[in-house]
């Protein structure tokens, strides 16, 4: 394979601009600064109040032609400065300065007085750090009056560690501006904040207005306004149509700027083409956000994604948030909003389930079967295209809703995997989130002939990502309402135990049968407990677990035989089943076993209920102070029982950050790979084209040997010896299992979405079983401690009669190292350790191969906030 030479990283000032979130929950634009906004950065300065000026000169100052044109010049890497922009409106400068290649850098602030407190300042300076980083800044000075109370307030909030010197008048802050955990979490509690509020507009909208209403029922703009309207939306509505006088006895307005009052929220239902100009047209207006059903849009094209973007765009300068374009609406149950903007022909029932649908087509489907099956919606959202609003902000907004206790996600792709990964980590610790991920993600660019890339596949890294989160994945949408049910409405199991009760065998040791292959137990109740069965079932009776009550049971044995189940503290779950036999009613046994779920004490056992071959009983057992969750099939009811007890499990494990070391060398390890990088690209420069390079390895180029071995050991990687062994015959004998060790592949790939995906898999005469395991980096020890364990041929650690067990914590240790190794340095693309042999002594890496980028870019994690 040809070496692909390495191309410089691209200057910081080649950034693209970004749109983020103020804190009011306002977008607006975040960009560089270049030659061509002197004038702009004119106006800023001599729109500033005399306070502002001394505040940020210490004392009264004209700002110059010269300081202008310095600010406006600043080359991208020794200097550099970043506007954000509110609709056209420069806002907000921050810049940096530094002595050429110097690790300090003095930063200097300036915000419109009329947009102070808006979290202006804060934004930049995280952005500003981000882009100073790449620059090679290690540390920002700033110095600001003593009594500058918001800049330092800026300063502190932002989460860097910090060193102050005071006199009586100036204080200097010396910010290191790694992006530690503490300062990345800051960051994103800032960005949660803020998109909780952006999210009021479009949520919780005072008035709402409908541009494409229709006078025609069965069209959408006309189904829209029609549900708005017959759920008693608790603001005026806005029909706009300028053909119309009136549409549902409401007066109609010709354009949304002819609108005689605010509005909140415009849903948009007109052809693509005119998308763009109604966008311009409410933000002119004033409208707060947008939800464009409108389809026509990136699922039709290149030409349709370029309109979508433009329509983004345009939003986002007039600081309005998005849904869609291409979805089916949004609905909000709240009793004190009533909003339900889509077109469903059914209303919801309101409850405790946040939906959020990628797919504008399950809309209507994904409704009607939370009415069948009688769940009650707080908030219902179809992000369609998700051009904008994304899963993303839905967690954010239902974290602080206290009337949604689960989200149910149906998603196709992941926006932002690592601002996914903690935000739900965080969600799942106080609401469950069930998901359904169809689809498969486009995995990120890959070292040809990597090992590592065989064993991470897009699927394994979303099942990595989930797991990591605590977040329950699911096959089906059926099987997310199952789970939703039993999460919504039932307590959490405190363990695996789980009681089959029920008037008939067959379907009990289906259930049983089901139960065990979950995982779960199926115990046998004590002699006590059976005895107190025996005496008021039929002799007949099976009292054991499962307990069969035979086809002559009452609805007053179930109720008796419940209550005892409930009260006896020898089951965590119940699932209740029912055979139709000749006498006994379904309707009854439902009343009887809500009778007992509401009567008995001991309230923190779930149950769950399996009616074969009726739904009559449905709405009767939602009508329980705890609804009781109804399957058709006994096997369903297992599952989704288990599916509690684990996200139980999860949630009474204890938080795991991820790991930390004092004893990494990340500076160095990234001068050996830029001076690797750069005898590359001399040799590259002198030596003929290969003109039979692989097209796949343009962005890609290895390691020479030598450079990743000392680059490892600068990560100080248990059994790394710095340099690759010298006797080709021992290593490829060591290889193949020859020597003692367990053979392992252990390795790093960075996927264009997720980041750097951490592997553990079989190698040697056990690679053909492609058993492996794969976490996204940063690893917790929790982390490193599954990929150890959770593979099939883990029990090959613990040794055998011939072999003693391997020293497992020092393979975790490796692994924790190798992720933080991925995580500081994004130009890696891929790491083989091939092979790792697993010792009683600690892990021995007896082979590593490493590529890079040819164009590193920040860590996915550590990025600054910005929508999407």
């Amino acid at each position: 394979m040809a070496l692909t030479s390495p191309s410089p990283p691209p200057r910081p000032s080649a950034r693209a601009a970004v749109d983020v979130l103020l804190a009011d929950g306002t977008a607006a634009r975040l960009r560089p600064v270049g030659p061509g906004d002197a004038e702009a950065v004119r106006r800023l300065f001599s729109g500033l109040s005399r306070d502002s000026l001394v505040m940020r000169f210490f004392g009264p100052h004209r700002v110059t032609d010269a300081e202008i044109e310095r600010i406006c010049g600043l080359d991208g890497v020794d200097g550099a400065a970043l506007a954000i922009e509110v609709g056209e409106e420069l806002v907000a400068l921050a810049e940096y300065d530094r002595r050429p290649g110097a690790g300090e850098a003095e930063v200097a602030f300036v915000v419109a007085d009329a947009h102070q407190g808006r979290g202006a300042g804060t934004l930049l300076l995280e952005h500003l750090a981000a882009w100073a980083r790449q620059a090679g800044v290690q540390r920002f000075v700033v110095e600001t009056l003593s009594v500058n109370a918001k800049m330092l307030g800026v300063l502190r909030a932002a989460g860097f560690a910090r060193q102050y010197e005071r006199d009586a008048s100036v204080t200097r802050v010396v910010l290191d501006i790694a992006p530690t955990e503490e300062a990345l979490a800051a960051a994103a509690e800032r960005d949660r904040q803020a998109t909780v509020r952006s999210m009021l507009r479009l949520l919780r909208p005072r008035s709402v207005a409908v541009i494409g209403a229709s006078r025609q029922p069965g069209t959408i703009g006309h189904e829209i306004l029609r549900n708005l309207v017959a759920s008693g939306f608790t603001g005026p509505v806005f029909p706009v149509n300028p053909e119309a006088q009136a549409i549902a006895a409401l007066p109609t307005w010709p354009s949304i700027e002819a609108v005689p009052a605010p509005v909140d929220l415009a849903v948009v239902s007109v052809p693509a083409p005119a998308v763009l100009e109604v966008t311009e047209a409410c933000g002119r207006a004033g409208v707060g956000a947008l939800v464009v059903v409108s389809a026509g849009f990136a699922e039709t094209g290149p030409a349709g994604a370029e309109l979508e973007r433009q329509v983004t765009r345009a939003a986002h300068r007039h600081g309005m948030r998005l849904i869609g374009p291409n979805c089916f609406g949004v609905v909000n149950a709240d009793p004190l909003v009533k909003l339900n903007a889509t077109f469903a022909p059914d209303p919801p029932r309101v409850g405790p389930i946040g939906f959020a649908s990628q797919s504008g087509g399950l809309g209507i489907a994904i409704l009607a079967e939370a009415a069948q099956r009688g769940l009650g919606i707080s908030t219902f959202v179809s992000m369609g295209n998700k051009a904008d609003v994304s899963s993303n902000d839905l967690l954010s907004w239902w974290l602080d809703d206290p009337e949604t206790k689960v989200a149910l996600l149906y998603l196709e792709s992941f926006g932002n995997p690592p601002k996914f990964r903690r935000l739900a980590g965080r969600f799942s610790r106080a609401k469950p989130i069930v998901a359904v991920k169809s689809g498969r993600s486009r995995a990120g660019t890959r070292a040809a002939r990597s090992h590592t890339a065989a064993h991470a596949s897009p699927e394994r890294a979303v099942d990595a990502l989930l797991e990591q989160t605590g977040v329950l994945r699911v096959s089906t949408v059926e099987e997310l309402f199952d789970v939703g049910a039993v999460l919504a409405h039932q307590p959490l199991p405190a363990g695996p135990r789980v009681g089959i009760l029920g008037n008939a065998g067959g379907p009990g040791v289906l259930a049983a049968d089901a139960v065990a292959g979950w995982g779960l137990e199926v115990p046998e109740l004590s002699p006590g407990l059976q005895d107190r069965l025996h005496a008021f079932l039929p002799p007949e009776a099976g009292v054991a677990n499962p307990v069969d009550m035979v086809a002559s049971a009452t609805p007053d044995h179930y109720r008796q035989a419940l209550e005892l189940l409930l009260a006896s503290g020898e089951v965590d779950a119940v699932i209740v089943i029912f055979t139709p036999p000749l006498t006994t009613t379904a309707e009854d046994v439902a009343a009887a076993l809500v009778h007992a779920v509401d009567h008995t004490e001991a309230t923190h056992v779930p149950v769950v209920a399996a009616f074969l071959g009726t739904e009559r009983a449905r709405h009767r057992l939602q009508a329980a102070v705890r609804p009781i969750p109804s399957f058709t099939y006994p096997e369903s009811a297992a599952r989704a029982v288990a599916h509690a007890v684990r996200y139980s499990r999860w949630r009474a494990t204890p938080e795991d950050p991820p790991a930390t070391f004092d004893d990494l060398d990340p500076n160095g390890a990234r001068q050996l790979l830029a001076e690797a990088a750069e005898r590359a690209d001399g040799d590259r420069r002198s030596a003929p084209s290969d003109e039979n390079a692989d097209e796949d390895e343009g962005a890609l180029w290895w390691v020479p040997p030598e450079v990743a071995w000392e680059v490892l050991g600068r990560y100080r990687l248990p059994g790394v010896l710095g340099r690759p062994l010298p006797d080709p015959t021992a290593a490829a004998a060591a290889k193949a299992g020859a020597s003692g060790g367990l053979p392992l592949l252990a390795g790093v790939l960075r996927d264009a979405a997720f980041g750097a995906l951490v592997v553990l898999a079989a190698a040697g005469p056990l690679e053909d079983l492609d058993d492996s395991a794969t976490r996204v980096a940063p690893l917790s020890r929790s982390d490193a401690r599954f990929l150890v364990q959770g593979r099939r041929t883990s029990s090959l650690l613990a040794g055998g009669p011939d072999r003693p067990p391997a020293d497992t914590q020092g393979l975790e240790e490796l692994l924790l190292r190798l992720g933080r190794l991925a995580e500081d340095l994004p130009e890696i693309a891929t790491i083989d350790l091939n092979p790792v042999l697993a010792t009683p002594e600690g892990p021995l890496v007896l082979g590593a191969k490493m590529a890079v980028f040819a164009q590193p870019a920040e860590p996915l994690g550590t990025r600054p906030r910005q929508l999407r």
